[in-house]
């Protein structure tokens, strides 16, 4: 792969150490790791977001292999013959006619063809987009912007894009605080119309700081309106908000956002599936709508009209199975009346506070009512009892000591953070000294 690349280790080390920080937990001196890295972020330039067909040839091929077959132009038979070797159903699936044409029209009458497959219209759409050397700039574009390229191997890719099968992202471009992803688990999206009201930018932003209050981060999508409000409040109650952005998380859009965009980036997350220079489109936004639900514990719509973006959000939501709350609003109000209609019509639950949000998630009640190691639950309880009130330890020694996953060590390391029970240093975390009641 690295010959048909023209890539040794040694280069494809430079392009890619850059955007793989130390958090991810890669080893970068492993060749098969480095190539496979390659090829994803290689691959993410040539499908659009949400192409279920690619992550078909991903999830059984590979990436590397996967890339090989584009770049080499093996025939259909080929790759479905490979394919078949691995998973028959999914050749079965990529062989099948596509739903979009009928029998092949390009060949002469008297030559026998079969019928246009959904690999071959895949290949079509993949094929013109083609450039390694393109692939090779994004990854440096990434750099120039401190953006990070994590796959789903990644100790800190956000399980809860599993539930979108097929549909899940085979890679994401991040720009910000790439340990804040492992928030997501801790989350909850709010959304809703760009031309808010008052009353709805008033609740947003009551509600985010309410769960802010409650150690939730706050996902959405960085639009004006709802989500601007969301995020904003979420940055002022210094809690992880999250942007996922239907372009290049280097295209700040919409470019009235700029200045909060760019916040994010500093103290939270910009997200996208799309190399840096990616325009954002109306097909992206609403497969970048399908991210916003998956990587939320539960999603609320704060307002929305009949017509609003984000009752795509929520039919997503619905469709894997999360959560789903409405904000009602005045029945007057045109800009409720898409709310009104998911309670209604869509079983929504009809949330009037940041607290009932919280109890959609399942998750235990607030982190801000607890007042001492007493009242904490096992899993913090643990991290608590690996901690030294003096001697810093890293998150490894924690996990160590703790019995569980680095990834949870540091999600649950930020919560009791937030609790002012632990508090990290320049070695590592300690256990913070008890609050003395006034």
């Amino acid at each position: 792969m690295t010959r048909l690349l023209e890539l040794d280790n040694r280069e494809l080390h430079r392009i890619l150490a850059p955007v793989t920080p130390p958090a991810l937990g890669v080893d970068l001196s492993d060749a098969t790791g480095l190539t496979n890295r390659f090829a994803t972020a290689a691959l993410s330039t040539l499908v659009e977001p949400g192409d279920t067909d690619a992550a078909l040839v991903i999830a059984t091929l590979g990436a590397s292999t996967a890339l090989t077959a584009i770049v080499e132009r093996w025939a259909t038979d080929r790759i479905l013959r490979t394919v078949a070797e691995i998973d028959e159903g999914a050749a079965a699936v990529l062989g099948g006619r596509s739903r979009a044409r009928g029998p092949r029209d390009v060949a002469p009458p008297t030559e026998e063809v079969g019928p246009v497959t959904r690999l071959d219209e895949a290949l079509e759409r993949w094929l013109p987009r083609l450039s390694l050397r393109a692939s090779v700039r994004s990854l440096e574009a990434a750099a120039n912007v401190g953006a990070v390229f994590v796959i789903p191997d990644d100790e800190l890719w956000p399980t809860g894009f599993g539930d979108l099968g097929e549909g899940a992202p085979i890679g994401l471009w991040v720009r910000g605080r790439v340990e804040s992803l492992t928030a997501c688990d801790r989350s909850i999206a709010l959304v809703g119309a760009r031309a808010a009201t008052g009353y709805g930018e008033h609740v947003a932003m009551e509600s985010a700081a309410g769960l802010a209050d409650r150690g939730f981060a706050v996902v959405s999508g960085g639009a004006y309106g709802i989500d601007g409000a969301a995020h904003r409040a979420a940055l002022a109650s210094d809690q992880t908000t999250i942007a996922f952005l239907a372009g290049g998380v280097d295209r700040l859009y919409p470019a009235g956002h700029t200045a909060l965009l760019t916040r994010i980036a500093e103290h939270g997350l910009l997200v996208g599936e799309l190399p840096c220079g990616s325009s954002p489109t109306k097909w992206r936004f609403l497969q970048r709508n399908r991210l916003i639900a998956a990587a939320s514990r539960a999603t609320v719509v704060v307002e929305a009209g009949r017509r609003s973006g984000s009752l795509n959000t929520a039919g997503h939501a619905a469709a894997i199975g999360r959560p789903l709350g409405a904000v009602p609003g005045p029945v007057t109000s045109p800009a409720s009346a898409g709310c009104h209609r998911l309670i209604q019509e869509y079983g929504a639950a009809c949330v009037t506070s940041a607290a009932e949000m919280a109890e959609l998630t399942g998750i235990a009640e607030p982190l801000g009512d607890v007042a001492g190691a007493g009242s904490v639950d096992g899993v913090r309880l643990r991290v608590l009892d690996a901690l030294s009130p003096r001697t810093p330890r890293t998150v490894r020694e924690v996990a160590t000591r703790a019995g569980m996953s680095e990834r949870d060590a540091i999600s649950t390391l930020g919560l009791l953070d937030v609790e002012s029970l632990a508090s990290e240093r320049e070695a590592g975390w300690i256990k913070a000294p008890p609050q003395r009641e006034r």
